[in-house]
């Protein structure tokens, strides 16, 4: 069997480690004390699968099946003022599970929406929540039961091609792989400068977030998600409370990210604007990365022999995951051809 080192323990490299156990000896490199701790752990964890370009919504519609024992119903509903026209019916004209709404029938869906500031809505039922948590956990049982192995705090410092493969080297010692996967997220361009590669112009964009207390004493739980259609805001049921986000996307240098004060204040204005109940407390916040290609499209394929791209998946990592792996580990272990789309060569030509 191949040895193959997977440098990143978030949703991509632990999703790709389970598919490729049993039929290689697999060991996960992770920088951090636990896996999934950036851009994993800290996403939206909503499936729709008509989001995102063409790409994407090939990769949604493949990856439902792997992950519909994790995905249970929320719905999500964009809400349109008189300048919000066209992004809404952006939204309608590329999604097909998407129907148009009333705004009185989106106030049912969301009570606290100021109603006189919509002239438009569109619902789309079968936007489900993904348990994170609980997919990233058998993925790990899965890679163990196949005497895979995590390495935490483990950051790599080297890479260099040996007669055999690649030397990836930590502070701890060095690992020997026929083949080394970049799965490494907002840091995978730094992980191809240590192996001599050259980047791929891969953007980390920080995203941010606040939990607020239920508003008015209302029971969230069963609200779906709501975003403007410019997507300037949203807020989604998050264990009682709602999470709220300005949905910004600003560069970033690949790091531990943490909220821009005014970004969240001007995010969570423009979140109490659209609706009736004031914004009294923010009980926590943080950020996270969503790393992007330059065409905003996943990169898969090889960088150089032994050395395999795994990459870019922006905000889309987790609904996209099963599928990504599956034609990862196929091109790993039988070297079949990846879709033109998601191939570096794209990048490489």
């Amino acid at each position: 069997m191949p040895k193959v080192v997977i440098i990143g323990g978030g949703i991509a490299g632990l999703s790709l480690a389970a598919e490729l156990a049993g039929q290689a000896e697999v060991v996960v490199l992770e920088r951090e004390a636990h896996p999934g701790m950036h851009a994993t752990g800290r996403s939206a964890a909503l499936f729709v699968e008509n989001y995102g370009n063409s790409a994407i919504r090939t990769l949604n519609r493949a990856s439902r099946s792997g992950l519909q024992p994790y995905l249970k119903q929320r719905g999500v509903l964009f809400v349109a003022s008189a300048e919000e026209q066209d992004a809404l019916d952006g939204h309608l004209a590329e999604s097909a599970g998407m129907v148009e709404i009333s705004v009185q029938k989106a106030l049912g869906h969301f009570p606290i929406l100021n109603g006189a500031r919509f002239s438009r809505a569109a619902y789309e039922e079968d936007a489900s929540d993904i348990d994170v948590d609980a997919l990233m956990g058998q993925h790990r049982r899965s890679l163990r039961a196949s005497v895979g192995r995590i390495a935490t705090r483990t950051e790599v410092i080297a890479l260099s091609p040996s007669r055999n493969g690649w030397d990836v080297v930590t502070a701890d010692r060095t690992y020997r792989a026929d083949i080394v996967v970049n799965a490494a997220g907002a840091w995978a361009d730094e992980v191809a400068q240590l192996a001599g590669i050259t980047p791929l112009g891969l953007t980390p964009l920080r995203r941010s977030a606040a939990i607020l207390p239920a508003p008015g004493g209302h029971d969230v739980s069963r609200w779906p998600m709501a975003l403007s259609a410019s997507e300037t805001w949203y807020a989604k049921p998050e264990a009682g409370r709602l999470m709220v986000s300005p949905a910004e996307e600003d560069p970033v240098a690949p790091m531990d990210a943490w909220p821009d004060d005014m970004v969240l204040a001007e995010g969570l204005d423009r979140y109490a604007q659209a609706v009736t109940e004031p914004v009294t407390r923010v009980e926590r916040s943080w950020a996270g990365l969503r790393t992007f290609a330059p065409d905003r499209t996943p990169v898969l394929g090889w960088g150089a022999s032994g050395f395999f791209w795994c990459a870019g998946q922006g905000g889309y990592g987790v609904q996209t995951s099963p599928e990504m792996a599956r034609l990862a580990a196929q091109a790993i272990l039988h070297d079949s051809d990846l879709p033109a789309e998601l191939d570096v060569a794209r990048f490489l030509n």
